[in-house]
């Protein structure tokens, strides 16, 4: 099987993987607005587990280990995997001790924020969101410990070709959140209790998929060496952290962007936070589902294919990879924009999430909705610079949307509220993807005419479909009450005959993609028969 084949065979069986844990992450999203609904208590959840994840992404599924890969890859290749078991066991211990550190200093500011031992007196950090979430961090912060740890665990995993099972712990955090949830919603535990509850769990979850990733490391024969001849030495971890701090930074800066649109959401009310993160889990679907799965399996690609100064091949599975982001990408986002609505009324309506919450999230879900391709592509862009050791670049780009994204929240969100930042984070990763091709252009790595021509027909075939369902859905809803079933019913309608004309259009069109996507399916169907 060709490179290319391989490529979309693998990422296939990520997002496989990653359905499993997408499903169980609606199902939470059904419960979380069930159980703590649309406001203040939603409000206070989210941020606070808000903080954990922006440490999970800059330390654990971000720049570090992005940069662990080609210095695993080259440690392989020059003295074996005796060596690389050391070069883990360095890093992974001096992770763990900087990791343990931000545990401490955080989790401590948040109890030093209730008690007010400066005498601050600000009505925002005295009110009921800000205290609420200080309440909470002392509990979920040691789930940032486990979380990086495995994240970074991950990236060697599928540096060595293990991409499915280390997906599939995922699905082990969404099981206990939604644990928590049902306790807490049968057995009607006030608000603040079952927060506490979900706090607990958070870290209980993330520490059992650390032990499950570390049994895959010793099953691939990679388990770490915590021998004294492994930290004779720490200059393959001060490489790691230099080839890792631009993109540390960037991840850093970005971080710090999202923490900016939460703390300006916060401002906005009750209602701004969970209209953006119930929204923000909708396109985590097709973004974790595909684009994110695809990256994985690429960086792993590309990462060897940079090694064998193969560039022909990094530009083959670039062009490929883009092509299928948007083909796959395109309908997800016209069904986001065209029948948000419906999705929502379907995941969150009902319990303690109203019509008004719902409101909120309108235009959240349609900026975000066009949005979603733009979301993807940088998955696949990243890994083209990531893999040649290039981390600066990304870096200084970063900066460029980044100051973009913050100087439209401030225009925008005075007209259009929470949906005003969505808007400017859609602009600002406009900005992005067309700064990361720029450069790569310069270096060889042009997408070509044909890809470019093959993400407008995706677009197209995906718009097509969906406008004039978009008009009969009001006359086809007046036809039930408003219940979940209707509601259920309409959703399941719209998306059998868009799913229908969108892969019609698709093979009259005789888009490529389609095949391409098929002949994978059919040889895992012979594969596993």
């Amino acid at each position: 099987m060709s490179g290319s084949k391989n490529l979309l065979k693998n990422t296939f069986g990520v997002s496989l993987a990653t359905l499993a844990s997408r499903i169980c992450g609606l199902l939470r999203v059904k419960l979380e607005a069930l159980a703590i609904g649309g406001g203040l208590t939603a409000t206070i959840w989210f941020t606070a587990l808000l903080i954990p994840n922006l440490f999970r992404r800059l330390l654990g599924e971000g720049a570090l280990g992005t940069a662990l890969i080609p210095v695993v890859a080259q440690e392989e290749r020059e003295n074996g995997i005796p060596e690389v078991r050391k070069v883990l066991a360095q890093v992974l211990c001096v992770l763990g001790a900087v990791l343990a550190l931000i545990v401490t200093v955080v989790s401590l500011g948040a109890i030093l924020l209730q008690t007010d031992p400066l005498g601050i007196d600000s009505a925002f950090l005295a009110s009921a969101r800000v205290q609420g979430v200080c309440k909470l961090l002392p509990l979920i912060m040691p789930y940032a410990f486990f979380i990086c740890l495995t994240g970074v665990i991950g990236a060697v995993l599928n540096y060595a070709g293990i991409f499915v099972r280390p997906a599939l712990t995922a699905v082990l955090f969404n099981l206990c959140m939604i644990l928590g949830l049902l306790i807490g919603f049968f057995s009607g535990l006030s608000p603040e209790s079952l927060l506490i509850l979900l706090a607990l769990l958070t870290p209980a979850a993330g520490a059992v998929q650390l032990l499950l990733m570390l049994w895959m490391l010793k099953e691939c024969g990679r388990f770490p060496d915590f021998c004294r001849s492994a930290f004779a030495s720490f200059a393959v971890t001060w490489k790691v952290l230099k080839l890792a701090s631009p993109g540390m930074m960037a991840y850093g800066v970005l971080q710090i962007s999202f923490v900016i649109d939460r703390t300006l959401a916060l401002y906005l009310g009750d209602q701004a936070v969970p209209a953006l993160t119930y929204v923000d889990r909708l396109i985590d679907l097709p973004i974790g589902l595909f684009a994110v799965s695809l990256g994985t399996v690429l960086m792993a690609s590309m990462t060897r294919a940079a090694a064998d100064k193969d560039w022909q091949e990094m530009n083959e599975q670039l062009n490929l990879s883009m092509r299928h982001v948007w083909f796959v990408c395109s309908p997800m986002a016209a069904m986001v924009i065209f029948f948000h609505a419906e999705i929502l009324s379907v995941l969150c309506l009902g319990g303690r999430y109203t019509g008004d919450d719902l409101d909120a999230a309108r235009l959240v879900a349609i900026f975000y909705g066009m949005g979603i391709p733009l979301f993807c592509s940088m998955k696949v862009l990243l890994p083209a610079f990531y893999s040649r050791q290039d981390m600066k670049r990304p870096f200084y780009v970063s900066l460029v949307a980044i100051s973009v994204n913050i100087i439209l929240n401030l225009i925008l969100m005075i007209p259009l509220k929470q949906g005003g930042l969505a808007l400017a984070t859609v602009c600002s990763s406009c900005v992005n993807n067309s700064c990361l091709l720029y450069l790569l252009a310069k270096d060889g790595f042009s997408l070509r005419r044909g890809t470019l021509f093959s993400a407008v027909r995706s677009v197209m075939t995906a718009l097509i479909p969906a406008i004039p369902i978009w008009f009969a859905v009001p006359h086809f809803s007046t036809l039930f009450p408003a219940t979940f079933t209707a509601h259920l019913l309409v959703l399941t309608v719209v998306a059998v005959v868009y799913g229908c004309g969108f892969f019609l259009l698709a093979w009259l069109f005789k888009v490529p993609e389609l095949r391409e996507l098929f002949t994978i399916l059919r040889r895992r169907k012979k594969k596993s028969a």
